[in-house]
């Protein structure tokens, strides 16, 4: 899908006027047509906002994980709304620590639930048994 406001050099939070100007003063017949039926539409232009936001997310997160499009989609418009990677610290090495913290955490937990479920049955067992003796004396 085609970044709209990207393509015609105006960002997403331009009036209609400005909009109605980049559509005029663009050359290219197909994006023309494109922007004037969805841009040039509210309803339609409320709809491809929503969109347009979505579409900006997932490509905010495919950066973050290191995620780009082959070499023969670099100049498609498939790759309007990806982003270069985001290589400021190895997202592996990261997710790695994270899903290790969460592995050490459940086994703690399997580890000690058992003794403290079987406890605690026993006490209700025994506290059920007590209420029962007592109620029934």
């Amino acid at each position: 899908m085609r970044d709209l406001y990207k393509r015609l050099g105006i960002s997403p939070q331009a009036s209609d006027n400005e909009i109605g100007r980049a559509i005029e003063a663009c050359s290219h017949t197909a994006l023309k047509a494109d922007a004037s039926a969805v841009l040039g539409v509210k309803s339609r232009r409320e709809e491809y906002d929503a969109l347009h936001a979505t579409l900006r997310d997932i490509g905010l997160l495919r950066a973050r994980l290191g995620l780009t499009h082959g070499r023969y989609w670099q100049d498609s418009v498939a790759n309007d709304f990806s982003l270069p990677p985001d290589n400021t610290c190895s997202n592996h090495d990261e997710l790695i620590g994270r899903v290790t913290h969460a592995v050490r955490l459940h086994n703690r937990w399997q580890r000690w639930h058992g003794p403290w479920l079987l406890a605690g049955l026993l006490g209700l067992g025994i506290a059920i048994g007590m209420a029962l003796c007592h109620w029934l004396l």
